[in-house]
């Protein structure tokens, strides 16, 4: 079991359903803000979500595996049958899920978001991830996605010319979420990179740690980690600054944290550091999460 809960990330997945339920239960239900979906369609589309994750997570894996040529296993114990039949499973759940919640809400194209994601994964399993720089920002991107697809199933079917407004400012917060989301995950990719930068030059797969050299990659890596933190301040200023006990919160346990990845960048010289950089990013998308619930009190 705990070789399957590994090759499909269920750390991962578990971060991604407790965000999209802060959404939900954080930032949409203390305004009273006309949805769409109850709460257990909003269970079926962070099942539905997880499980096109957790295929895209498989058949990454099954071709990692490939290439590498080591052995028929994944994780020791897995046979390659036993992952293509979870892929196909979790997929046929997904679409299946995606397809009865776009009906309901009847909107019956916007099941192709599953499909066209699982479509995503495979490709990118089998040729993006070879590309310079866009295998990083494919999973960034699909990271983004996880939350954006809460506002287009519950909150996009609902706006009206009555709430339009208030709507609209609710889907730009979701939207700037998703662009945190976006570059703490290019950021965690870039990190990942970085430590399999012996294992990526075996297996010819180009990363920027390969072309610039892991110091520089890193160094790059504290530069971009100024964007974010940026974007925060900025955040912080607009929407915030009248409310100290969020700003010291956001201050503490984001900014304080991103402050931390970028020092440790220009100087890091070990896997095991880097590793533990990656682990205060994915930290820090908790946290994140977590700060949904704070808009009740700052709305």
């Amino acid at each position: 079991m705990r070789s399957y809960l590994k090759l499909i990330k269920f750390d991962n997945l578990l971060i991604i359903a407790f965000a999209q339920f802060c959404l939900k239960y954080g930032l949409f239900e203390p305004f009273n803000i006309p949805i769409t979906l109850n709460g257990f369609g909003v269970s079926l589309l962070v099942l539905a979500t997880i499980s096109i994750v957790a295929a895209g997570n498989i058949v990454i894996a099954q071709y990692d595996q490939e290439t590498s040529a080591t052995n028929n296993l994944l994780y020791g114990t897995i046979t390659q049958k036993s992952a293509n039949t979870l892929f196909i499973v979790l997929n046929v759940i997904g679409v299946l899920i995606g397809f009865y919640l776009a009906n309901l809400i009847s909107k019956p194209g916007f099941v192709a978001l599953f499909i066209i994601t699982s479509g995503i994964f495979y490709v990118y399993a089998t040729y993006l991830k070879e590309i310079l720089i866009v295998k990083n920002v494919c999973i960034a991107a699909l990271a983004g996605l996880c939350l954006i697809v809460i506002g287009i199933f519950d909150l996009l079917p609902a706006i009206n010319e009555e709430n339009k407004e208030f709507q609209v400012v609710i889907f730009s917060i979701i939207l700037d979420y998703s662009i945190f989301t976006f570059f703490i995950i290019f950021l965690r990719e870039l990190i990942k990179d970085c430590i399999h930068i012996d294992r990526d030059h075996k297996l010819d797969i180009k990363t920027i740690p390969i072309v610039v050299g892991k110091e520089r990659s890193l160094k790059l890596i504290g530069l971009l980690v100024l964007i974010p933190i940026i974007l925060i301040f900025y955040y912080i200023y607009t929407y915030l600054f009248s409310n100290t006990t969020v700003v010291v919160f956001v201050l503490l346990f984001v900014i304080a944290p991103l402050l931390y990845v970028m020092i440790k960048c220009f100087g890091a010289t070990t896997d095991k550091l880097l590793t533990r950089l990656s682990l205060v990013l994915k930290i820090v998308l908790i946290i994140t999460a977590i700060s949904l619930v704070f808009y009740q009190f700052v709305l």
